[in-house]
């Protein structure tokens, strides 16, 4: 691939980088992210990506905008209430940046799709809003051998760890499994501050972007907790659980299982 005079420019400031250059501009543009959710950690994440050139971006979401998403996922705007969240998704990729393919899904995530779907990609980023959808992702990713970045908020605090599979700390290697319904409140419940699903959707697309070209030192076998109330980073180390029901010695998990949908979305 050879960049065009109008990409040199567009991505000028990426090419100055010596870790970057116009290889890896040209590795963005050749490289494959997923999004699953359009919500308020996919759309910063989709916002960049498309910014910095990823080449291929999927977009899975069943979901159509509602106004109260406007606090926090930036990838919608007014007019767009109503509208599915993968075509205004599309729309506002596309208008940052017409060099990026931006793939639409307007479906959930399940154990009947979720192999063929990620088939296609580099790159992972979870923006789920439920539990259930989370095991989900992480259970698809191993079984597909599929790098990813888990990432959730919640009021004033939002956390995120990326995992690759077979070789670093998994999801379940952290949390084993969903807790107990209505155990954590959801974020229509809760709440949850707008600018913190920037801050960390943001970490997720710096994530895909470093990996997609090999540079740095990933978020991996670390969980970054960010509290944006007391404005503290922690950053916990946790190490594979050789019990780990999904990557351990002895796994218990060796096939994709849905588990239930809560009764309401944690948005």
């Amino acid at each position: 691939m050879n960049l065009t005079g109008e990409q040199v420019e567009r991505y000028s400031r990426h090419i100055i980088l010596s870790e970057v250059g116009g290889r890896g501009q040209e590795q963005l543009l050749a490289g494959r992210v997923l999004l699953v959710g359009a919500g308020g950690l996919g759309s910063p994440a989709g916002l960049y990506l498309a910014a910095a050139g990823v080449g291929t971006i999927g977009v899975i979401d069943s979901d159509v905008v509602d106004l109260t998403n406007l606090q926090r996922q930036v990838l919608h705007g007014t007019s767009d209430v109503g509208k599915p969240k993968v075509e205004s998704a599309e729309a506002s990729m596309a208008e940052i940046n017409p060099d990026v393919q931006i793939r639409t899904y307007r479906e959930r995530l399940t154990t009947d799709n979720a192999s063929e779907i990620l088939a296609d990609y580099d790159f992972i980023i979870d923006g789920t809003d439920n539990f259930p959808s989370k095991f989900l992702v992480a259970d698809a990713c191993h079984f597909a051998g599929k790098p990813y970045s888990h990432a959730g908020i919640l009021r004033f605090e939002g956390q995120t760890i990326t995992v690759l599979p077979g070789q670093t700390t998994c999801y379940r290697c952290v949390f084993k499994q969903a807790p107990p319904d209505g155990a954590v409140p959801s974020c229509s419940q809760a709440g949850v501050l707008g600018v913190l699903a920037g801050v960390i959707g943001s970490i997720q697309a710096t994530e895909a972007v470093k990996f997609l070209l090999g540079i740095g030192e990933l978020l991996t076998g670390r969980l970054l907790v960010y509290d944006a109330l007391k404005m503290k980073i922690r950053t916990i180390h946790v190490n594979r659980n050789r019990d780990c029901p999904l990557c351990g010695s002895n796994p218990t998990i060796t096939e994709l299982i849905e588990e239930a949908q809560p009764a309401c979305d944690l948005k």
